[in-house]
C-alpha cells in the first residue's frame, strides 16, 4: 500500500468520523497498547497494588438529587375574578 492510499484512507475516516470522534479513538488506541506493553513486562500488576491507599477512605455521600420547581403556565397562574359593578346601568 502506497502514500497516496493511505491519504485516501485517511480522508475518508476523517470524514466518516470527525476529527473529535478520531482524536479520542486515537487516545483510546494508545492507551490500550500502552496497558498491553505493562501487563507483558509485568509491570500492570505492580502499579495497582501502589496506587492503592493504605487506609480505607470513607464512603462516597449520595448526592441530593432534587426536582426542579415545576413552573406554572402563564393561563394558570391569572386569577379570575368576577367583573366589577360600576353602578352604571
Amino acid at each position: 500500500m502506497g502514500f497516496k492510499e493511505l491519504i485516501v484512507i485517511l480522508v475518508i475516516a476523517l470524514v466518516v468520523f470527525g476529527t473529535k470522534r478520531l482524536r479520542n479513538m486515537g487516545g483510546d488506541l494508545g492507551g490500550a497498547v500502552k496497558n498491553f506493553k505493562d501487563a507483558m513486562n509485568g509491570e500492570g500488576e505492580n502499579k495497582v497494588a501502589e496506587n492503592k491507599p493504605a487506609t480505607k477512605k470513607a464512603p462516597a455521600r449520595k448526592a441530593v438529587v432534587r426536582k426542579p420547581a415545576a413552573r406554572k403556565s402563564a393561563a394558570k397562574t391569572v386569577k379570575k375574578t368576577a367583573p366589577r359593578k360600576t353602578g352604571v346601568k
